[in-house]
C-alpha cells in the first residue's frame, strides 16, 4: 500500500508531454536563472548562476515534479569548480535533469540548495570537504568525511598529497568531559560509538538526552573513508575499477554495486549486454539481494532485543547457503569480482545441473524459513513493542532526504529502480514491489522480509530461463574493445537498485583510459541523514533500533 498523496497529473508538470520530457519547456521555467545549457547522456543540464540556486531547485521541485534530489557532484576543472544537482521523480526517475552550477577558482562558493531538499545538507558538506566549494547559507557548513583539523581538499587538482597533516589539541579532548548534565538545562551529552556494536561499524552517534529522551543527534561519519572515488579515477575503465564495488557494501550486496558501476560505464561507452548474460546477472544480483537482507533482519533483532542466538544464527545460516551458492558461480564469497563490462566473466559451474539443482533446493526451502523467521520476528510480541510506532519516518520527509530502498518501501513510497527505470532482465519478469505502509522500524523489517520473497520468484524464473537456453546461444560478454577510452567530456549518471537502496555513478570521461570524475552516491548515505529525524523524542533503545532498521553499511557511507 502506498502511503504518497497522489502526485499532481503529468499534464500539470511542467515539461511532460506523452513522448516524455520537453526540455525546452523546462528551460523555459527556469527563464533568465538559466545561463547556458549541456546535454549529458543521462539527461539535459541547465547551467544556473551560483547565487541562484535555491530559486532553480524550488521551480524544478515544486512545478515541474523533480522530488528526488539524488546525488550532488562536486568537481574541479582547469579553468572553473562546478557542483551539479542531480535531480529525479519519485513516480518516474526516468525522467531526470541536471542543474550545473559552476564557481570561479578564487574563493569558488555557490549558493546551498538545502532550503529546498534536506539531502543537499550532507552532500554539500562532503563536496565543501574533498573540493573545497563552500555553500552560503548552508546550516552546518563543515567537513564531513575528514577532521577539522584537515589541511587542504584532496580531490583539488593542486593538491599536495605529501603535506604533514597536524592534529590540533582540541581533536584530543576528552570526549566524555561533556557526558554530564548542564547547569542550566537538563540535557545530558552522551557519545555512542565510534566503536560500539549497535553502530555497525565505526560510526560515533553524538547524543543528547533530554531526561532519558533523545533530544538531538548528529551522526559523525568518516572514520572507513578510503577515498574510493580517487581510486577509480586513478583506474582504467575495462579491468581496475571492477573489484571496487565489491569494497564499498562489503557485507553481501557486491555484484549489486559492480552492476551500479557496470551499467553507468557501458551507456557512457556505448556498450551492449548479451541477454544470456543479463538473464545471469540478475539471477546472481537478487541472489546477494537476499544474502544482505538475512544479514540486515539478523543483525536488527541483535539490536533490538540481543538476539544472539536463534535469529541471528538462523539468518547466518540461510545467508551462508547464499554465499555458496555465490561462491559456486563467482569463485569468491565476498569480493566477486564477477561482472565485466558488457557481460559476466564466466558462464555458470559444470556441471550445471549441480548448480541449479542447489539454488532450486534453497529456494524450495525458503518458504518455511520465512514463515519461521515471521514468528520469530514479525509474531514476537516483545518485538512488535519494541518496533510499532518507533523510528517513524513520514514520506514527505523521507523524500527530502533523499531516502530508497527499504527505508523509503517501508514509508509508503512506491519507489523500486528495477521497475521504474528498467535494466538487466527485470522487465521480462514477473515479480513485485514491495511497499510498507507503517513508516516505522517494524515496516522496514516487513519490506525485507516479503522482498527476500520476490527475489526468490525472479531467481526461479532466471533458473528456467537458464536451463532451456540453447547452447549455442550462451553469450556472456559483448565485444568489448581491450582499451576502453570514452569520448572526451561525456558525462553521465547512472543507478541501479541495490540491496539498501539507489546506488548510483557519475563518471565524466576525458578520453583517456581512466574516467575524470568518478562519484557514488551511496543509498546508506542519505538514508543515515534521516536518523536524526526518526530519533528525536525517542529512548536510547529505540535509536538503536531506529538505526538497526536502517540497515547502514559504513564501507559504503564513507566509501
Amino acid at each position: 500500500m502506498s502511503l504518497e498523496e497522489p502526485t499532481p497529473g503529468s499534464a500539470t508538470e511542467v515539461g511532460v508531454t506523452e513522448q516524455g520530457l520537453d526540455y525546452d519547456a523546462i528551460e523555459s521555467l527556469l527563464g533568465d536563472l538559466v545561463v547556458g545549457r549541456e546535454s549529458h547522456v543521462n539527461a539535459e543540464s541547465f547551467v544556473v548562476r551560483p547565487d541562484r540556486v535555491a530559486a532553480a531547485l524550488d521551480r524544478l521541485k515544486n512545478r515541474a515534479g523533480f522530488d528526488h534530489l539524488s546525488c550532488v557532484t562536486a568537481q574541479e576543472y582547469e579553468d572553473r569548480f562546478e557542483s551539479i544537482y542531480h535531480l529525479k521523480k519519485y513516480a518516474d526517475p526516468t525522467h531526470e535533469v541536471n542543474l550545473v552550477v559552476p564557481t570561479g577558482r578564487e574563493n569558488p562558493h555557490s549558493q546551498s540548495g538545502n532550503a529546498v531538499f534536506r539531502t543537499a545538507d550532507w552532500h554539500e558538506r562532503e563536496a565543501y570537504d574533498l573540493v573545497g566549494i563552500e555553500y552560503d547559507d548552508h546550516p552546518d557548513l563543515r567537513r564531513i568525511l575528514l577532521p577539522e583539523t584537515w589541511q587542504g581538499h584532496p580531490l583539488r587538482l593542486d593538491y599536495d598529497q605529501e603535506q604533514p597533516q597536524v592534529v590540533a589539541f582540541r581533536e584530543h579532548a576528552n570526549p566524555l568531559q561533556q557526558d554530564q548534565r548542564d547547569d542550566d538545562t537538563d540535557t545530558m551529552f552522551v557519545n555512542i560509538g565510534p566503536h560500539h556494536p549497535a553502530t555497525h561499524g565505526v560510526l560515533h552517534l553524538k547524543t543528547t538526552l533530554d531526561g532519558e529522551q533523545v533530544a538531538d543527534v548528529d551522526p559523525d561519519i568518516g572514520y572507513l573513508h578510503r577515498c574510493e572515488e580517487q581510486m577509480c579515477q586513478q583506474s582504467t575503465y575495462r579491468h581496475q575499477i571492477m573489484p571496487y564495488p565489491d569494497r564499498w557494501d562489503y557485507i553481501s550486496a557486491g555484484i549489486l554495486n559492480e552492476w551500479a558501476y557496470a551499467r553507468a560505464a557501458e551507456d557512457l561507452a556505448d556498450i551492449d549486454v548479451p541477454e544470456y548474460a543479463q538473464i545471469i546477472r540478475t539471477m546472481s544480483a537478487e541472489l546477494c539481494r537476499i544474502a544482505s537482507h538475512m544479514l540486515a533482519v539478523g543483525t536488527f533483532a541483535l539490536d533490538v532485543y540481543g538476539d544472539f542466538t536463534a535469529i541471528f544464527m538462523y539468518a547466518t545460516r540461510d545467508r551462508e547457503i547464499v554465499q555458496n551458492i555465490l561462491e559456486d558461480l563467482t569463485g569468491q564469497r565476498l569480493m566477486f569480482n564477477y561482472l565485466r563490462l558488457g557481460g559476466v566473466a564466466w558462464d555458470l559451474p559444470d556441471p550445471r545441473e549441480e548448480f541449479f539443482e542447489k539454488t532450486r533446493d534453497f529456494l524450495d526451502d525458503l518458504p518455511a524459513k520465512l514463515e519461521e523467521y515471521h514468528d520469530l520476528i514479525t509474531g514476537n510480541e516483545i518485538f512488535q513493542l519494541r518496533c510499532v510506532n518507533t523510528g517513524v519516518l513520514e514520506p514527505d520527509v523521507a523524500k527530502s532526504y533523499g531516502t530508497t530502498g527499504p527505508v523509503a518501501r517501508g514509508s509508503g513510497i512506491d519507489y523500486d529502480l528495477r521497475r521504474d527505470d528498467p535494466y538487466g532482465y527485470y522487465p521480462d519478469l514477473d515479480w513485485n514491489v514491495v511497499v510498507e505502509d507503517g513508516c516505522d522500524n517494524f515496516a522496514r523489517v516487513l519490506v525485507r522480509l516479503r522482498e527476500v520473497e520476490e527475489s526468490a520468484k525472479i531467481i526461479e524464473q532466471c533458473l528456467d530461463l537458464l536451463e532451456d537456453w540453447p547452447e549455442d546461444d550462451r553469450e556472456i560478454q559483448s565485444n568489448v574493445p581491450r582499451t576502453l577510452k570514452p569520448e572526451n567530456d561525456r558525462e553521465i549518471y547512472r543507478a541501479v537498485e541495490a540491496a539498501k537502496g539507489e546506488l548510483g555513478i557519475y563518471i565524466r570521461s576525458d578520453g583517456t583510459d581512466k574516467p575524470a570524475r568518478f562519484k557514488i552516491r551511496s543509498p546508506c548515505f542519505s538514508n543515515l541523514q534521516a536518523l536524526p529525524e526518526m530519533s528525536e523524542g525517542e529512548y536510547v533503545p529505540d535509536l538503536v533500533a531506529s538505526l538497526g532498521s536502517l540497515d547502514i553499511v559504513l564501507g559504503e557511507v564513507d566509501r
